[in-house]
């Protein structure tokens, strides 16, 4: 359990803080101290995060941006520290995603997703970064999946664009580390939000194939995966860097057989 006080004083960036897990990681921080920045395109849910934030008596940032687009990312990055003096914790959770054969994916869709998960993620922890490397400290958390390197079909977008962000946040733990700048991959499996029930297990039927791939036999909470992203900003994970922390009850270990659906359906895992 981290302490109340364990981010007083720091400036917290995150993308995709509308809704789910960005916006509890987001609430999260600010209970901790965090001065929190919220950043997305959907301005009417990031106000809803930060009216969430400002009634508990904390401090929020509406930041609408396109992280697509490097100059805004980067205008809002710098409006950031502007108006709070730092930028300490950049967490990337902002994600494009859906699930289709590999034959059946536009260059369009294939683009959507890269330039969303990979390239999005490489303009906010390079505008975040530059920043943290002229103060002498900074964490960056990206979010990832599992099947980064373990695959999977109807991903070969996703996990490609997935694949790059952990290779990249590797690469800058060994750049950035001697510079007091950690980066790291948290990889949450299957978590139970709104936005999972209706996409991925609709049916009571499908809620049980997935689960039976789960050796912990549940899914993730919400406040458990966001409890574990936020000890790795935390200090207390100082000496951790270019990890990347898989949080599925050993799902990914357990990862059974992938059937591939008829055109139309969903991929199902048995």
């Amino acid at each position: 359990m981290l302490r109340s006080d364990t981010f007083s004083g720091k400036t917290f960036y995150i993308t995709g803080a509308g809704t789910g897990l960005g916006q509890r990681f987001a609430t999260r921080a600010a209970e901790l101290g965090a001065t929190v920045a919220v950043a997305g395109r959907r301005e009417s849910l990031l106000q809803e995060t930060a009216d969430l934030i400002t009634r508990a008596g904390g401090r929020a940032l509406v930041c609408k941006v396109d992280i697509r687009r490097a100059d805004e990312v980067q205008a809002s990055v710098d409006s950031v520290v502007a108006q709070t003096g730092r930028i300490d914790v950049l967490i990337n959770n902002a994600a494009g995603n859906f699930v289709a054969r590999a034959e059946d994916i536009s260059p369009n869709g294939w683009n959507a997703v890269i330039n969303v998960v990979l390239n999005g993620t490489a303009y906010c922890t390079l505008a975040a970064g530059r920043h943290m490397l002229e103060q002498g400290s900074g964490k960056v958390l990206s979010i990832s999946a599992a099947y980064a390197w373990y695959g999977g079909p109807g991903t070969a977008h996703s996990a490609a664009a997935k694949a790059g962000v952990i290779a990249m946040s590797q690469s800058l733990a060994v750049e950035w580390g001697p510079r007091n700048v950690q980066v790291n991959c948290l990889c949450p499996g299957f978590v139970d939000t709104e936005q999972s029930r209706t996409a991925l297990w609709p049916t009571t039927e499908g809620q049980q194939r997935i689960l039976s791939s789960v050796p912990a036999g549940r899914f993730g909470t919400i406040d458990e995966t966001v409890e574990a992203g936020l000890f790795m900003c935390s200090p207390m994970a100082n000496y951790i860097n270019g990890e990347v922390l898989v949080i599925d009850g050993a799902q990914w270990l357990n990862k059974g057989v992938f059937v591939l659906p008829e055109a139309g359906q969903r991929y199902q895992k048995v």
